[in-house]
């Protein structure tokens, strides 16, 4: 049966984020995935997490400068010794959330004409990542991200992804394969689980087009539920969408899945 982990960076902002943990353990939920951690100490989350009983499957690494629109580094040629440091970061407070894995941001890159360029920068990057993600005795993940939320980002498409973890070769680099993105981006979903079973590591899901709730929208998550079940993946699936009203009014397609799957 899939593990559901709920989102704090969009989910339960009905109150401060450091608060969301618990609303997250009182709503069901056993594991909690999140954008960011740097703005709060790595002890006072790893205390929220313990305090609720509840497991850390994800967040990212540091995006640069958010604010100013910037989504990750990996790609951006100049940018690799911050990138260097942002690992460093990021894997500090994985090991303080006991966090097995961690998403490696690419970055905007809108011109055509370096993108060829850019894979290098984003394979050499990635295999500094992943040395150090090996030795701290975790693992990284890549997202293609679909290029209408996000103009120019790196990667959209899931043989983007591939073709970089192919590159890199290191078995700590796996693939997040967010169901919302692909559906834009591709389509096709249960053909993707299928073929990508082998190098996925964490999934995501949200309802498309309006990245509401899973029950809303164009995709049959019940029926994908089942097949990410039939592939046997292990992993958690991150509940990355926003929420339509109260965070919690919003759960019933949660209830409704754990009725049906006994």
């Amino acid at each position: 049966m899939p593990r559901f982990a709920a989102n704090l960076s969009m989910m339960f902002t009905e109150v401060p984020f450091l608060d969301r943990f618990e609303r997250a353990a009182r709503a069901g939920f056993t594991g909690v995935e999140f954008l960011f951690p740097y703005e709060h100490p790595a002890a006072e989350i790893a205390r929220r997490l313990r305090d609720n009983g509840l497991s850390q499957a994800l967040f990212n690494l540091p995006p640069g400068n958010w604010e100013a629109g910037e989504r990750g580094m990996a790609a951006l040629a100049g940018r690799e010794a911050e990138f260097a440091a942002s690992v460093d970061r990021a894997l500090e407070y994985a090991e303080a959330l006991d966090c097995p894995r961690v998403h490696v941001m690419a970055g905007l890159v809108p011109d055509p004409a370096v993108r060829e360029r850019a894979f290098d920068v984003y394979v050499g990057n990635l295999r500094l990542a992943a040395e150090r993600a090996a030795a701290a005795g975790r693992e990284l993940v890549i997202e293609p991200i679909n290029n209408r939320d996000i103009p120019g980002y790196f990667i959209n498409y899931q043989s983007d992804g591939v073709r970089a973890i192919e590159a890199v070769g290191s078995p700590v680099l796996g693939l997040q394969l967010d169901l919302y993105h692909c559906q834009i981006m591709e389509g096709d979903l249960a053909v993707h689980v299928r073929e990508l079973a082998g190098v996925t590591r964490h999934i995501q899901i949200a309802g498309v087009p309006e990245r509401h709730e899973p029950d809303v929208g164009e995709i049959n998550y019940p029926y994908l539920f089942r097949l990410i079940d039939e592939v046997g993946y292990q992993g958690w699936i991150g509940c990355e969408y926003r929420p339509r009203g109260e965070t919690e009014a919003g759960l019933g397609w949660l209830r409704s899945w754990e009725r049906s799957a006994g």
